[in-house]
């Protein structure tokens, strides 16, 4: 009688489309007996969705138009798929230390001037393409000019010893 009560209450959605969904058929309720309708995507995949998703528009694909836009903007991890790399969390907190007056850092770097060059700023490929893989585990990026930016000729990979011998002397207040 329930089902019956909601098939009478489901308007079909066979044959619309939402966003890069096209509805195919009507899919079996989901675990919280919500109605389901299977999908295609444009890009080819097939899946459930919920039909509220599908009406209030929370679902418009399968995750590639987001991948495409984030491509779109510029975000490495749409690009390069390297974002759990030691090498793309320092370039991320080398932008962060310049560019986010919000981190207790910042006045360190961004704060007295410190920049990131302009390709490095846009492209995580660019900067690992000019500084390679870290060598080593130990190692990590330091600026052979203190108060330079980080760009390719200023930058290398140094160990905590080589970074301690080059850092601003400390002045008392």
């Amino acid at each position: 009688m329930w089902a019956d009560r909601e098939d009478a209450e489901v308007k079909d959605l066979t044959g619309q489309r939402f966003g890069r969904w096209l509805v195919t058929g009507r899919g079996p309720p989901d675990r919280h007996r919500q109605t389901q309708w299977q999908c295609v995507c444009d890009c080819g995949k097939i899946k459930l969705v919920r039909g509220r998703n599908l009406l209030n528009v929370s679902s418009t694909s399968c995750g590639c138009l987001n991948a495409e836009k984030s491509a779109e903007r510029g975000h490495a991890r749409a690009k390069h798929r390297d974002s759990l790399a030691v090498e793309y969390r320092i370039w991320s907190g080398i932008k962060q230390r310049c560019l986010n007056p919000k981190i207790p850092w910042w006045k360190n770097y961004g704060g007295r001037g410190i920049q990131v060059c302009e390709r490095w700023l846009q492209s995580y490929k660019a900067f690992l393409a000019d500084m390679g893989r870290r060598p080593a585990p130990h190692l990590s990026i330091d600026r052979r000019d203190n108060d330079g930016n980080y760009e390719p000729g200023n930058c290398r990979w140094a160990t905590r010893s080589e970074q301690q011998r080059n850092k601003r002397p400390r002045t008392h207040v």
